[in-house]
């Protein structure tokens, strides 16, 4: 029966089609928009549409193509104007990104629509003359708009149809599952990241709104944010401690120290240096909320004392919800007198960095373009070209407080790059090297690493000016699960929480080459070492800093794998924590949603302002 059924309609079906050619070829045509749109748009997103997708991600771009073509269809009623507006559209907004693109090193997102005025003003600054995606996208665009008119038109709007009230049911119940349900989540889909294109502008787009919201924490409430503000005053500066004219921060590449695996047995130590750093020093584990990559959200942790631990899991703030007063070290220091500088020795591009830097009130930034005569190991610039430019600038100071903070780029991944201009100096034990052959490459950086790090403590050994170093590596290497399953001995399902988190630890340590009091048993969070340097520089510190300084005595490490407590145990949970303990966590909870997601002018000086002297 179904068969005949099934039969009788493609019968019918084929017998409309020869009645009904001009017809059936202009709705051809119509449903032909989105594919035209979504190529047109990856033209001006400068991708190459069959290289760089795969094949879900197209899918789900031409999902949002598809609706959105639907609902001018559903306005407009004729298909001719709807396909014409809706590739109009697409074309505008895709024109406007690829500006973006061109001008700021990443796509549109949706907290750039609330900037548009900003952007307006600066227009006159830019270059729009056409390139080469432009006049590709304008030919896709020509050709679809050429086709619409020489199809058929229709005589007159149609009454609502069975079709049309089944497209908008499904429209709405995809809209509904893709913002409103663990959909995304559940399929891995999030925004991508670092050059933020790849997964195609409408999608990248979308799945950035979905995760632009974040849900107030329980007991959220303006009384209760201020009454936390209240228990927490700025602290003034503390005259008792040197304050180091030159504060450099370098946040290392991939840095990690992988001797406390005791599996790794390495032909040497990668980083001899390190291990005998003790006068004058402060050191420990650092725990950032990332390992294997996701540099931008160990600085977003660092530089404003936030954590991603209360973020969606795989977004980045620095993409997704940073704003003009984001709480900053960088706006601290400088009120305190100090000129502030970032620098990353590679592309502007990257992680939203050049608008991120902005918001966080750093007076200069530095590129690649601006490293002299740059060293490059494997293909990218070496740690020590990046230390020399750093001498530089504290040179340039000329003797005034500056706080330089470098994000280097050496070791990055992948680590089959060759060997130019890196010996092989250092190779793992064989188990290991038979699970992944890369790490003689990695821990050979690690050794470069640790000889550029040798030199510049010598150098600001020698210098007269007060001068703190903070070192920390930003996450442990993008290498194999094999090659971890070697370290750990055991399947990466049956580790510990305590077994994971080593996993995450990166060494840290505080210098300066005047009297301070050393430790060497220190641990914590990256979203902490922020105020510990504030601390150890004597500076003065907003009431955000104090809550945190506070903080992180009561509960030093918090991520997303688990949390370490003052006395050194490792909890899974946060409701395995006792009372006290948790209450401090769900107050850092409130205050930090307060200071990304809903800032206020009656909290603003909690956050930014210091004492005056």
């Amino acid at each position: 029966m179904k068969q005949l059924l099934y039969g009788d309609c493609f019968v019918r079906l084929w017998q409309d089609l020869c009645r009904r050619p001009q017809e059936w070829c202009a709705r051809l045509i119509f449903l032909l928009g989105p594919w035209f749109s979504f190529v047109s748009v990856e033209f001006l997103n400068e991708n190459e549409l069959f290289a760089d997708f795969a094949p879900w991600q197209v899918l789900f771009n031409l999902i949002w193509y598809y609706i959105l073509f639907f609902l001018f269809r559903l306005v407009l009623g004729r298909r001719r104007p709807a396909g014409a507006a809706a590739a109009l559209v697409c074309f505008a907004f895709g024109l406007v990104n690829h500006y973006i693109l061109r001008f700021r090193g990443r796509i549109l997102f949706p907290a750039d629509l609330r900037a548009w005025r900003t952007a307006a003003n600066v227009a006159d600054g830019f270059d729009f003359s056409p390139d080469l995606h432009i006049n590709h996208a304008l030919l896709v665009l020509a050709a679809y708009l050429f086709l619409l008119a020489v199809c058929p038109g229709q005589k007159a709007r149609p009454r609502p149809t069975r079709t049309l009230a089944w497209l908008t049911a499904a429209s709405l119940l995809y809209t509904g599952c893709f913002f409103f349900t663990p959909m995304l989540p559940a399929l891995n889909i999030y925004t991508q990241q670092w050059t933020t294109q790849k997964n195609g502008f409408l999608l990248n787009f979308t799945t950035a709104l979905r995760y632009s919201v974040v849900s107030k924490p329980k007991g959220y409430s303006d009384a209760a944010v201020e009454a936390l503000t209240a228990r927490f005053p700025a602290r003034a500066e503390n005259t008792q401690l040197t304050r180091p004219v030159n504060l450099i921060v370098v946040m290392n590449e991939a840095f990690s120290d992988l001797t406390i695996f005791d599996t790794l047995e390495p032909s040497t130590d990668p980083t001899p240096f390190l291990h005998s750093m003790q006068e004058n020093t402060v050191k420990g584990w650092l725990f950032p909320p990332v390992t294997g990559g996701g540099t931008a959200s160990v600085e977003f942790e660092y530089l404003t004392g936030l954590s991603n631990a209360f973020l969606p899991p795989h977004c980045v703030a620095y993409q997704l919800y940073m704003k003009q007063d984001t709480p900053s070290l960088s706006s601290v220091v400088k009120a305190a007198g100090y000129q502030t500088a970032a620098f990353h020795p590679y592309r502007a591009s990257g992680w939203n960095r050049p608008i991120v830097y902005d918001y966080l009130d750093f007076d200069r930034q530095l590129y690649n373009t601006d490293v002299s005569a740059p060293h490059y190991v494997r293909g990218y610039i070496s740690d020590q070209s990046s230390y020399d430019t750093l001498l530089r600038l504290t040179e340039q100071a000329q003797g005034q407080p500056i706080f330089l903070f470098n994000v280097t780029m050496q070791n990055h991944s992948g680590y089959a790059q060759g060997w130019r201009n890196l010996p092989q100096s250092v190779t793992p034990g064989d188990a290991v090297r038979a699970a992944e052959p890369k790490a003689a490459q990695y821990l050979s950086l690690m050794r470069v690493s640790d000889q550029a790090l040798e030199r510049l403590i010598g150098h600001y050994e020698q210098v007269d000016e007060p001068t703190m170093i903070v070192f920390f590596g930003d996450h442990q290497p993008s290498l194999s699960n094999e090659f971890y399953k070697a370290l750990y001995g055991k399947p990466l399902e049956e580790r510990t929480t305590r077994e994971v988190l080593q996993q995450y630890a990166v060494p840290f340590f505080l210098w300066t080459n005047y009297d301070i009091e050393e430790r060497s048993d220190v641990f914590l969070s990256s979203s902490f070492l922020g105020v510990l340097t504030a601390e150890m520089a004597g500076l003065p510190m907003t009431g955000w800093q104090n809550f945190l300084s506070q903080l992180y005595r009561q509960l030093p490490v918090i991520t997303p794998a688990g949390y370490i407590t003052a006395d050194g145990q490792v909890v899974p949970h946060a409701h395995e924590l006792d009372g006290q303990t948790r209450q401090w966590l769900n107050d850092y909870e409130l205050l930090a949603y307060r200071a990304l997601m809903d800032p206020k002018e009656d909290t603003h000086a909690f956050f930014h302002d210091i004492p005056l002297p």
